[in-house]
């Protein structure tokens, strides 16, 4: 067989340095032709149909923002409930919602959305590109979390939404002690939200490696990216196994699968060993992005470039690196062996270390330049005042002794806020005041802002400083009265006044943004006079960014010096002669131009898409399990839609993108973004699969409860179908190394017996996965390889229809490497889940 990947259709590929200059045009000329293309469509349909990153970015961060006014106003409800040792104002029942909302909404509906909206809208920016890589994902991702976020606030709203914390622990969520749909409502609608969370960790990376300015190397490029490079690494490894205890949960609540129930095997640490795998780096995905924003503004504001690029990039590798070897820090009293507790004790204190390293480098480049205090310079010194409070009483908690007597006080929650607030949203507001005038293209009006800064700073202060004291007199949290306590009285009232103050601030702050909004005056090209891309580009930018594309010859320049030569097309790829949206894709780690990318225009395909993925959610919450299995179909036919979009149509030529340098277009590239894309999707796949093995051999190992029963008689036959279930996804993963209409055909046959053959174990041989927690982790396991060898014959089925179509050509290669590419991901993990559920039967 012939391998149709060892075709090169890049013969005449161009090299970074051999790009020449374009002669210059007429900038609006360049301006209208490129208006006219990368468009959204006109009124409230163009707000459907978009998919321009810019757009999408700042919905992203619009919507984040008014979710963040929600749960503040939710977190005045918390405090005027505790002002009074008695808290007549809210019953126990909705203050149990409210706390669980507020949590649930800052971390899942704000701060992980806010940050994605900003990556979302600045990262081709400041790489030197026109958009994301995959624009139809990212709008999709949108109204994931849009619909994701109003079914919660519609539980709230209805009296029925969560109220067993943000963190839902086991037992308490289960259907004994929490019956209704509140649980239900979380552990759908979060994940829903994830949706939105993965397709923008696979956007991000892909973004990243694949779409650099050519000649922007990794170690050239912002800091911003590293940062956000290795937070989209984090997501990919960190939200899996969230998803996969939300879905075990959901399989126990819904069907009685005892995954974390101790009567029947199950164990309810296993629950929070998931969620914290998620959890912790969780907080470091939070700071990362912020950190990033502090390593752009403070060399800007302080007229000097960043102290010590190198240690910073070895820092944030550091940080991505320590945070999956911290979660057990939030178990610290469940019982856990003492070596785990010294174990994982010193690696809490020892991520202080890459933290403080970038600390000191702003520190440092503060000290060597010329600190100029606008706006965005005073919310990073509130950020310092902040956060490095918060880091201390972090390596506090760390000690295992004090942590097990602040441990689920309000010591923890003050801690909690001084990380989050001044970590994160304290340089979401710098960024915000940042680079406002590239969203508006007005300049604010001065007085506000600063004002509203120091409210907000006193009253932060004047809120969670004294928490600390309360939490360190024995206050715990997630309380609602305490008429027993009187000592805690004038301390709570004063926390609840400054947090009135709080939200008077931030309601300064959203006020001073709209006044520059509406109020504010035209502001000039680059104001800050910032050396970076991102502000080599008319105001307010164009969906588009750019005229023309930066060069090797553009990176070193301050962007006033590049702005006039890229409106006037000198970059490459000027303009939009063939009325396409067209942006370079570069090679990964030398930026190399590879291939030209032609991307689909506006579409209401993505709202359609996640409707219907909300409707299977819905009917799930109303318990309609037969109708949401049917509610699937229409999901798997709009992603064949979907995928039928992408086929190669009009003119496929190489495309000049400068004189005498020539690229072809994505459908003749070795290695095409969609290609990219599915690497990163399959780096969070894997990290699903290896969350369902830990669980399976946590409840083998660790588990105390009830011994699994033998094998019945049956054993023989589920060894022998596991065999041939073995065999058939071998020869399916041989198959697809081929090329041609009959090897796809094939692959959809042997991927369709394997999945008869797997069914028929389920309903005949496998055990009953409601008596025994090891036997419903084994069904999730056999139901996990399922669901990929449908995905498989799927990919197979699209394969043969587009060499039937003539769609795939010893030039095109569509959709075969993808196809490939899964079913060798597919094998893999049928024949590890077969190793260890054989490993399991003998044991």
């Amino acid at each position: 067989m012939t391998d149709i990947t060892s075709f090169d259709a890049a013969e005449d590929r161009a090299t970074t340095n051999s790009i020449p200059r374009n002669p210059p045009q007429r900038a609006l000329h360049l301006h209208r032709e490129l208006g006219r293309v990368w468009a959204n469509d006109k009124g409230f349909w163009g707000q459907i149909t978009a998919v321009s990153h810019t757009t999408l970015g700042l919905r992203f961060m619009a919507t984040a923002f008014v979710f963040f006014a929600i749960g503040g106003i939710l977190s005045m409800l918390i405090r005027a409930q505790l002002a009074t040792h008695q808290g007549a104002f809210l019953d126990t029942e909705i203050y149990n919602q409210i706390f669980t909302m507020h949590g649930s909404i800052m971390m899942f509906l704000f701060a992980i959305p806010m940050l994605e909206g900003l990556a979302i809208w600045l990262l081709p920016k400041m790489l030197g590109t026109r958009d994301m890589a995959f624009p139809r994902l990212t709008s999709l991702g949108y109204w994931c979390y849009l619909f994701g976020g109003l079914i919660m606030l519609t539980a709230l709203l209805f009296g029925v939404a969560p109220r067993d914390g943000w963190f839902m622990y086991t037992p308490l969520a289960s259907a004994v002690h929490s019956p209704g749909i509140n649980a239900d409502v979380w552990l759908l609608g979060v994940t829903f939200v994830e949706i939105s969370a993965i397709a923008a960790a696979v956007e991000i990376t892909v973004t990243i490696l694949r779409q650099r300015a050519p000649g922007m190397k990794l170690t050239e490029m912002p800091l911003f990216a590293w940062y956000m490079l290795g937070t989209s690494a984090m997501m990919l490894v960190g939200f899996p196994p969230l998803i996969a205890g939300s879905v075990l949960l959901e399989l126990e609540r819904a069907f009685g699968w005892p995954f974390f129930d101790p009567t029947r095997g199950g164990d309810p640490l296993l629950w929070q060993h998931l969620f914290w795998l998620f959890g912790h780096p969780e907080v470091y995905i939070i700071f990362l992005p912020a950190a990033g924003v502090m390593s752009m503004i403070i060399p800007v504001m302080c007229r000097t470039k960043i102290l010590g690029y190198g240690a910073i990039v070895a820092a944030v590798l550091g940080l991505v690196f320590l945070s999956f070897g911290l979660w057990v820090h939030h178990m610290f009293t469940v019982g856990i062996p003492h070596m785990a507790l010294a174990f994982f004790s010193a690696a809490s204190v020892l991520v202080a270390v890459p933290t403080a390293v970038q600390v000191f480098a702003w520190i440092g480049t503060m000290w060597k330049g010329q600190p100029q205090l606008h706006l965005p310079m005073y919310h990073i010194l509130g950020f310092f005042l902040t956060f490095v409070m918060g880091g201390l009483t972090g390596v506090m908690l760390a000690i295992v002794p004090f942590n097990w007597q602040a441990h689920d006080t309000a010591f923890v929650t003050a801690h909690l806020h001084y990380v989050l607030i001044g970590g994160f949203v304290f340089p979401m507001m710098a960024a915000v005041t940042y680079w406002m005038p590239l969203i508006t293209g007005r300049r604010r009006i001065k007085g506000l802002g600063e004002t509203a800064f120091w409210v907000i700073v006193v009253g932060f202060h004047g809120t969670f400083f004294i928490m600390h004291l309360t939490g360190l007199m024995g206050m715990p949290r997630r309380i609602d009265i305490y008429p027993d306590n009187p000592e805690w009285v004038w301390l709570n009232l004063t926390s609840s006044i400054f947090s009135f103050v709080l939200t008077i601030g931030f309601a300064m702050f959203a006020l001073d943004l709209l006044l520059q909004i509406f109020l504010g005056k035209r502001e000039s090209r680059d104001p800050w006079e910032a050396p970076t891309l991102d502000w080599a580009m008319p105001l307010p930018s164009p969906n588009y960014n750019y005229a023309s594309l930066p060069t090797l010859r553009d990176l070193d320049k301050p962007a006033r010096d590049v702005i006039l030569p890229l409106a006037r097309g000198e970059g490459a790829l000027p303009g939009a002669p063939r009325g396409r949206r067209e942006f370079l894709v570069t090679r990964a780690i030398n930026a190399e131009p590879d291939h030209v990318a032609i991307l689909p225009g506006n579409t209401a395909l993505p709202l359609v898409l996640s409707a219907s993925i909300g409707v299977f959610v819905l009917l799930m919450l109303a318990s309609l399990y037969l109708l949401a299995a049917f509610a699937l179909l229409p999901v798997a036919a709009l992603i064949w839609v979907w995928v039928r979009a992408m086929a190669p149509s009009g003119d496929l030529r190489p495309i000049e993108i400068a004189p005498g340098t020539s690229l072809p277009v994505h459908h003749h590239a070795r290695q095409s973004l969609a290609q990219s894309g599915l690497n990163a999707l399959l780096v969070a796949d894997g990290t699903l699969f290896a969350s369902l093995i830990f669980g399976l051999a946590f409840l083998s190992v660790v588990t105390q409860g009830p011994a699994a029963p033998p094998a019945g008689a049956h054993t023989m036959a589920s060894l022998v179908a596991l065999g041939v279930i073995g065999v058939v996804m071998m020869i399916a993963a041989w198959i697809a190394t081929g090329i041609g209409r009959g090897t796809a055909q094939l692959g959809v046959v042997l991927n369709i017996v394997a999945l008869v053959v797997l069914t028929w174990l389920a309903l005949t041989q496998m055990d009953d996965p409601t008596v025994h927690a090891r036997d419903a982790l084994r069904a999730a396991v056999a139901g996990y390889v399922a669901l990929h060898v449908i995905v498989a014959a799927g990919m197979a089925a699209f394969v043969a229809d587009q060499y039937r179509r003539g769609e795939i050509t010893a030039q095109i290669h569509g959709g075969y490497p993808g196809w490939r590419k899964w079913q060798s991901f597919t094998t893999a993990t049928t024949l590890i889940a077969i190793a260890i559920l054989l490993a399991q039967v003998f044991a």
